[in-house]
């Protein structure tokens, strides 16, 4: 039974107010309207964001909410213009839009497109919402909502992607990947031979020690007070790991001892502000760069101004640097040819309503803390949700 143009009914993980878990609900998701894509999340992963929306009262967020915004899915049905993607197709979300048109689009080595801006309203076009639960709207959350097993989002924050890519593993290109590696080969731009230090070996800092190993980098000096990252950072890339824990110097001093003047390239994938000043005050004097990778909301840098009387610089990045609906399916194709490799950067597969265990699990670190990838029951190969007065919520079924 098709479900385009009805109203769905599904489970999703709402936020109810700050300080509170996640409450799994039944939400209904309406139709998409013109320029709209209603996709069946598949996959979807927990970010280190995540993490930070839920441990700080932020400006960003509006209650109640759907959090979540890396992840793929199957598009099931279109709104009216739509015309980059179909019913079926297999699909990237984007917190990052990309439209095409406005001054940033249009420019080569632009890539923050103006209408990432409207996310911040937590409403779609018109200043309403696709959710509702219990008779109340539901606030979407950076153009995606993807802890919901159906989301409606903007088509140009939508990617479309090989056929044959297993979501479960893709999904990771609609952030952390993405991010780390975008920010080591676009924002930063390693060199050949340099010498690299990543403050942060969670998937997003994997994510840069991959791209800066792609770059060339000679020695790339893994940092973290978590150990236990240390065998899959040498793995992917790393050529040597430093808990600052361990030391008697405060780690600036000895990234410096141990390359003589300094890191070439620098990467704070926390998000801790003294973090990033002891990441600036390990670059090179001449001509270090130093790139946030790291979250960093409604917060205040206290940074020494003679840090900056020298050649270093100060970065920051989002999603790597990339034009997102371009760059995330030719990301994915490189996966498919195993030019990258995302499946160590996966460490959890849980369902959705383990998402509160998925949190406790990240914010411990007790384990090698990468990705949790959120599989449904509701999409499993076989079934699905179905529209709202269409019988039981799940139904058999033989495909899209």
């Amino acid at each position: 039974m098709s479900t385009t143009g009805k109203v769905i009914r599904c489970r999703a993980a709402i936020l109810w107010k700050p300080g509170v878990p996640f409450s799994i609900e039944e939400v209904e998701v309406a139709p998409p309207k013109a320029k709209e894509v209603r996709i069946k999340i598949v996959a979807t992963g927990l970010c280190g964001s995540e993490i930070k929306m839920l441990e700080n009262k932020t400006s960003y967020l509006h209650y109640p909410v759907i959090l979540g915004h890396e992840a793929a899915g199957i598009v099931e049905s279109v709104g009216e213009g739509v015309s980059t993607v179909k019913t079926g197709d297999k699909v990237i979300t984007l917190f990052l839009p990309q439209c095409g048109e406005c001054a940033s689009c249009l420019n080569p080595v632009d890539y923050l497109c103006i209408e990432r801006k409207q996310s911040k309203s937590g409403l779609m076009s018109g200043g309403t919402s696709r959710f509702t639960c219990k008779g109340k709207p539901v606030y979407h959350f950076a153009n995606t909502s993807t802890f919901s097993e159906y989301t409606v989002i903007k088509e140009i924050s939508v990617a479309k992607i090989d056929a044959a890519a297993p979501l479960e593993k893709v999904c990771l290109v609609s952030c952390g990947f993405s991010t780390g590696y975008g920010a080591a080969i676009n924002t930063a731009k390693v060199t050949p031979g340099s010498t690299c230090a990543v403050f942060g070996l969670g998937g997003v800092g994997l994510s840069v020690i991959m791209g800066c190993k792609a770059a060339g980098a000679a020695r790339i000096i893994g940092v973290d007070i978590n150990k236990d990252k240390f065998e899959k950072a040498k793995k992917l890339g790393a050529t040597e790991c430093i808990n600052p824990q361990d030391l008697k110097k405060p780690i600036q001093e000895v990234l410096f001892d141990l390359t003589g003047a300094g890191v070439e390239f620098c990467f704070e994938v926390i998000g801790n502000p003294e973090t990033v000043e002891a990441a600036l005050a390990s670059c090179h004097e001449s001509h270090g760069v130093c790139v946030i990778v790291g979250l960093l909301t409604d917060v205040q840098l206290n940074i020494s101004g003679s840090l900056f009387l020298s050649g270093r610089s100060l970065k920051g990045t989002v999603f790597g640097g990339w034009k997102s609906r371009e760059s995330t399916s030719k990301l994915v194709s490189d996966y498919m040819a195993k030019k990258i490799n995302l499946d160590p950067l996966i460490t959890h597969t849980l369902n959705l309503d383990k998402v509160n265990e998925a949190v406790e699990l990240m914010k411990t670190g007790k384990w090698q803390v990468a990705h949790i990838i959120f599989m449904s029951e509701c999409l499993g190969p076989r079934k699905r949700c179905v529209g709202a007065g269409g019988g039981s919520k799940q139904e058999e079924m033989a495909g899209i």
